[in-house]
């Protein structure tokens, strides 16, 4: 509707009148129009209603819509295709079953002229009834009888073997079936174009000749694979034509246009088979090219490789994928290490796997302008591929170095050096077997070296510094060194990696990107983290190995924390210097004999030395790292509580030491409860059983603090501030009240809740007051007890039931007034602090 005028009333109705006849005859139109459409679906001769009735508002036509009814409508012919497909799909299926029981059971029935003659007619009328059936429209009846009609040409090839051919070898006859059945169904399907099944079916048996001819003449797996070969061949060829080149009649036909799509099913399916016997073309000369033990074996399955690859390349190259790249390199990578292998020994076939990598790399940087971009691609992913795969192998060697070797020795300290290294790991192991392990890592990381000058990166930076590292780590390994050589060629390692992270961490080296700076900086601490650690474990087999691997340490840590240019390495150095100052002084008191009680006092220098050194350069690492000395004092003078007090309280002293500073106030709480387990301990090994003894000095600093917390906010509950620190001690004494025959205990509690009870009415003070005066009546209460119980004992039994309810009748008759009094009582607790 148009929006309404400022008009008068009788205007504005003549608007509505003309409104609403308009949406009349919009709806007459409409209706009109839908009734069109029913018939159009009814019968498609139907004229539109809008090309011989004029518009009655002379509005122009409205496009044609479709009504809910249409589109009901619509949905029966679609219903009744799905219909008749299922019955064509059935009776397809009943006529196959009816011409195998025939051809197996009713053949024996009729003579050579009736059988030939009947298979013959039957096959010729299947295979002519599709072509009148298409010309008449009728597609889906034609695809059912052409399929009758292609298992028919196989019910007779069958046929003819049993009449014609019985004595012919089965395999051979059937491979030349397949070939001729795959003529015949090729050109029916180019005959006959509306047929989809003819040609897919043709390229299936087309599989098959050559493979069953070479199963029949040798006695070989070989010939099988070269006949798969040439069927991937065969197949990959049809694929490129069929999806890569335009098909059909006429030289204007559009890619796209349907003489062109009815061949996009064919050539997917002829790719799919390419692949399936470019597989088991693989998978042949895998098997026998590992069943050969010398050269000129190993060179057949590897000429089977060479072709395999040479074909995927050629199948990249017309249509660059990264699939068959990859397949072409690791094919030629396959086909270069099955020859060579026999030749070389077990150790060297890693390094030609990787030589081979490193060639097809080359091959694909090389071809860089010719090459398309998928094929380089898959290149570079197979040469990577089987570069890995290489210094994978490394990967048990490098463990038995840097982790079984250490922690072999870590676990029986000074017990002798080994006069070798692989006397260290102590195990049976082939030796030879990573003899070549270096030289791979040292490749890998020269290659990866160029690649990184080429084209910066921080994963070529990464794979440059961490196979460098690992291939001098294997040297003594690999060339079985010395104990003492090994120590040296991990501390060198160290040593280099950490001037490495701190080079690559200084402003300096602002020229290098970013990225390829931190990954380089992390690489190389983590690298480091390792070899320091694999080297302080070795250091430990000797005593003259631990204090100078640890010292040398020591003072590289004592560097890093002092003049790295990053704070995160600083803060590295920190920790590692805190671990190897204690694991110093530990050497120390083992050199010196000393018992672990007095070791632990030599184990608090070190985060003695750190709060000195913190008070005049704060380092929250170093500080935060020097709690585990602390610990492993504690440990180690657990065994003696004296000591274990004096370390205690040692432990709090630094720690209230740190907490002058101002910016380490809450480490003071952390001292004040050493020094009070430090007294507890104390007074525990000094046969103390009082709890009082234990909980007094806790109610002390509580009160304190609780005062303290009062002054500077005095609107702090005083359940927070006072609470606990009474509680500590008033309650674990109530408890010992219980079972104390004494009287000095009882009154000294009385007492002392008496007065906290008085200070809290005096103040106001909600937890004195209410503690205290619980604690006073629990206490009075146990003293009166036994008396209590004498006046009960000698009162009559009726007593207490009578005392009892004349208290229920005084309360009832006063419940109002009791009711005010505790709400009273409510308020005046609820106004004390």
């Amino acid at each position: 509707m148009t929006n309404v005028p400022p008009l008068g009333p009788a205007d504005e109705l003549v608007l509505l009148d003309r409104e609403l006849t308009q949406l009349d005859v919009r709806k007459r139109q409409l209706l009109l129009r839908r009734d069109w459409l029913v018939q159009v679906l009814n019968q498609p001769s139907a004229a539109p209603p809008h090309a011989a009735r004029p518009n009655p508002a002379g509005r122009p036509a409205p496009p044609p819509r479709s009504a809910p009814g249409a589109r009901t409508l619509a949905g029966t012919p679609r219903a009744t295709s799905g219909a008749q497909n299922v019955l064509l799909t059935l009776g397809g299926i009943l006529l196959a079953v009816a011409a195998l029981a025939f051809t197996l059971v009713g053949w024996g029935q009729l003579g050579i002229a009736g059988r030939s003659a009947a298979l013959g007619l039957v096959t010729v009328a299947a295979l002519a009834a599709p072509v009148l059936l298409v010309r008449r429209g009728l597609a889906a009846t034609a695809e059912s009888i052409g399929v009758v009609g292609l298992l028919l040409t196989v019910l007779d090839a069958y046929a003819l073997h049993q009449v014609a051919f019985e004595n012919s070898g089965a395999v051979a006859y059937c491979a030349g079936a397949a070939a001729l059945l795959a003529l015949l169904w090729t050109v029916y399907g180019l005959l006959v174009p509306g047929l989809r099944v003819p040609l897919p079916a043709a390229l299936s048996a087309a599989q098959l000749p050559l493979v069953l001819l070479a199963s029949v003449n040798s006695s070989t797996a070989l010939p099988v694979g070269w006949a798969l070969l040439a069927t991937a061949a065969a197949d990959t060829a049809t694929a490129l034509l069929l999806l890569h080149r335009r098909v059909g009649p006429a030289p204007s036909a559009d890619r796209t246009g349907p003489s062109s799509r009815r061949f996009v099913p064919v050539g997917v399916l002829a790719a799919v088979c390419a692949w399936a016997a470019g597989g088991c073309v693989l998978l042949v000369a895998l098997v026998l090219s590992s069943g050969a033990r010398t050269t000129p074996v190993a060179l057949a399955p590897s000429g089977l490789f060479l072709a395999c690859a040479a074909l995927a390349l050629a199948a990249s190259l017309r249509r660059p994928q990264v699939a068959t790249a990859l397949a072409a390199g690791l094919t030629l990578t396959a086909a270069v290490v099955g020859a060579v292998r026999p030749a070389v020994p077990f150790a060297w076939t890693a390094p030609v796997c990787l030589l081979c990598a490193l060639v097809v790399l080359a091959l694909s940087r090389a071809g860089t302008p010719r090459l398309p971009r998928p094929v380089r691609t898959g290149l570079a992913v197979s040469a990577a591929v089987v570069g890995g795969g290489a210094v994978l192998q490394t990967v048990p060697a490098l463990a038995l170095t840097v982790l079984w070797g250490p922690a072999s020795r870590a676990a029986a300290p000074w017990q002798g050096r080994p006069t070798t290294f692989r006397d260290t790991i102590a195990l049976d192991v082939p030796w030879h077997a990573f003899s070549t392990a270096p030289l791979i890592l040292l490749a890998t990381a020269a290659a990866l070296a160029v690649l990184h000058r080429r084209s910066p990166g921080p994963a070529t930076a990464v794979g440059t510094v961490l196979p460098a590292s690992a291939a001098v780590l294997l040297l003594p390994t690999s060339l079985d060194l010395s104990h003492s050589a090994a120590l040296g060629v991990q501390l060198a390692v160290t040593a280099a990696a950490l001037i490495l992270a701190a080079l690559t961490a200084a402003p300096s080296a602002a020229t290098v990107a970013p990225g390829v700076r931190s990954a380089v900086s992390y690489s190389a601490t983590a690298v480091a983290a390792v070899t320091a650690g694999s080297v302080s474990c070795l250091a430990l087999a000797s005593r003259g190995g631990t204090f100078a691997v640890f010292g040398t340490l020591l003072v590289l840590c004592t560097a890093l924390a002092v003049r790295a240019p990053s704070p995160a390495l600083r803060a590295a150095g920190a920790v590692a210097w805190v671990g190897y100052a204690t694991g110093l002084l530990c050497a120390g008191a083992a050199a010196l004999a000393l018992a672990p009680q007095q070791a632990a006092l030599l184990v608090l220098v070190v985060p003695a030395a750190v709060a000195l050194l913190a008070a005049w350069t704060p380092h929250a690492p170093a500080e935060l790292a020097a709690t585990a000395p602390m610990l492993l004092a504690v440990a180690l003078a657990a065994g003696e509580g004296p000591m274990l007090s004096l370390v205690l309280a040692l432990c709090g002293v630094i720690a209230a030491g740190t907490a002058v500073r101002g910016d380490r106030r809450p480490v003071g709480w952390a001292a004040g409860a050493l020094f009070l387990l430090a007294t507890w301990v104390r007074l525990a090994a000094s046969g103390v059983g009082e709890p009082e003894a234990y909980t007094l000095p806790v109610s002390v600093l509580a009160l304190a603090v609780g005062a303290l917390r009062r002054r500077h906010d005095p609107r702090a509950s005083s359940w927070v501030a006072y609470g606990p620190g009474l509680a500590v001690t008033m309650l674990p004494s109530l408890v010992a009240v219980v079972a104390d025959p004494h009287w000095l205990r009882p009154l000294l509690l009385g007492l002392g809740a008496l007065v906290v009870t008085l200070l809290g009415a005096r103040h106001r003070l909600g937890a004195p007051l209410l503690l205290g005066g619980a604690v006073l009546a629990l206490v009075a209460l146990h003293e009166l007890a036994p008396y209590v119980v004498q006046v009960a004992g000698a009162l009559p039994r009726w007593l207490p039931p009578a005392l009892a309810g004349l208290l229920l009748l005084v309360v009832g008759a006063t419940y109002e007034q009791r009711l005010r009094d505790a709400r009273r009582l409510r308020s005046r607790l609820g106004r004390l602090h």
